[in-house]
């Protein structure tokens, strides 16, 4: 089958910066110094998803899932190693993401659209459908600096899955919002499963995961250490956070 994502030998470190005096970062300067202490997120993560796949980044908090999200998303870049994707790449990150406060929500489903990928032609052929599926019709004219978390997610959520996109990268975005709303949007993820669309999840709702994923990739502070099927490693999951 063909391979949608390519992650190899990749490693991601952060600097956490601590307060200090404005002396302090100052001699630092001068002396070529670095004041922050480093924090090794991912280390030598490598696998591949093919076509159609739906898989799930797995591990307690901290344990380099968003991070690794993120790399394959294209917000952040690897260290070391590389990562390769197929095809139109959409997804839900953070809330809010790629939205400009100033602009209406109207406004806004051009940008986000732009930054998948669509046209402005392909963005007003699905506008109607877009905002019908957010829910926020009444809104869609107000300034998004004055929507809700919930109401970002909607509009958000709905412009990603109208954009047709090959790989959906979902991360506990869904947490947010009420629970038809989620519901809705899982309906939604199982249709583009059923589609074939290639799907990475970040979850902590193992049932969930379990149900939907075909694959689980289980992360340990940065490090992979189980890539087999989705029960396997929910169940491993739940046998060590017992």
């Amino acid at each position: 089958m063909t391979t949608y994502i390519d992650v190899s030998d990749v490693s991601k470190r952060f600097t956490l910066r601590h307060n200090r005096s404005l002396k302090e970062l100052a001699v630092a300067a001068i002396r070529g110094r670095d004041l922050g202490d480093t924090f090794l997120a991912l280390e030598d993560v490598s696998f591949e998803v093919s076509e159609g796949e739906t898989v799930a980044l797995l591990g307690f908090n901290g344990s380099g899932k968003s991070t690794l999200l993120k790399l394959i998303s294209g917000v952040l870049k690897p260290d070391v190693g590389s990562i390769r994707t197929r095809g139109r790449v959409a997804g839900l990150i953070e809330v809010g993401a790629g939205f400009h406060p100033d602009l209406t929500g109207r406004e806004n489903v051009y940008l986000n659209g732009a930054i998948l990928g669509m046209t402005e032609a392909q963005i007003s052929a699905s506008f109607d459908d877009i905002v019908a599926f957010s829910e926020i019709e009444r809104f869609i004219d107000t300034e998004v600096k004055f929507y809700s978390s919930g109401m970002f997610l909607r509009l958000a959520f709905s412009v990603a899955v109208h954009s047709d996109p090959e790989v959906f990268l979902i991360d506990e975005i869904l947490a947010v919002g009420d629970e038809p709303f989620q519901r809705k949007c899982l309906d939604r993820i199982r249709s583009l499963k059923a589609e074939g669309r290639t799907l990475v999840i970040v979850s902590h709702d193992l049932d969930m995961v379990a149900k939907l994923c075909d694959r689980g990739i289980l992360l340990e502070r940065g490090k992979m250490v189980d890539d087999s099927d989705a029960t396997a490693v929910v169940a491993r999951m739940r046998g060590e956070g017992a």
